[in-house]
């Protein structure tokens, strides 16, 4: 009997430091190439706020306060690769974002919705063509 493949549970986080929210172009078989926010996997008994302030602080050093829900999207990637994405916005509290996951990260930077790389990771995509006033929520 074959395993049945499910969608993964993914957390990605917009903080947001005076007007701007930090992203890393990925690098590896997920996605490399593409740019996309602090997050990972939920974890089994996680709340949505405990992974978005663990994964922050693995990928980046960031410490997040005033995490919040956002939006969620549903990610088809390829016929083996489906993630559902929870999408939350904090405020950054300290720390200076880092590389700490250089197998997974290659370059942090600073972004408007505005000024958003063409490169923007898929389930990114899929949050502006589902908000497309996301500018108002992030404010």
């Amino acid at each position: 009997m074959t395993e049945l493949i499910r969608p993964k549970v993914g957390v990605a986080v917009f903080i947001i430091k005076d007007g701007q929210f930090v992203m890393g172009l990925r690098k590896g078989k997920h996605a490399g190439g593409t740019w996309g926010l602090p997050g990972g996997h939920l974890e089994l008994g996680e709340g949505w706020e405990e992974c978005a302030r663990r994964e922050t602080i693995e990928e980046v050093g960031l410490e997040i306060k005033n995490v919040r829900f956002l939006a969620v999207t549903n990610d088809i990637f390829t016929l083996d690769k489906h993630y559902v994405t929870i999408f939350m916005i904090a405020d950054w509290a300290t720390g200076e974002a880092r590389i700490l996951e250089p197998e997974k990260c290659q370059e942090l930077a600073w972004f408007t919705l505005d000024r958003l790389p063409k490169e923007a990771m898929l389930p990114i995509k899929n949050l502006l063509l589902q908000q497309p006033n996301l500018a108002i929520n992030l404010v």
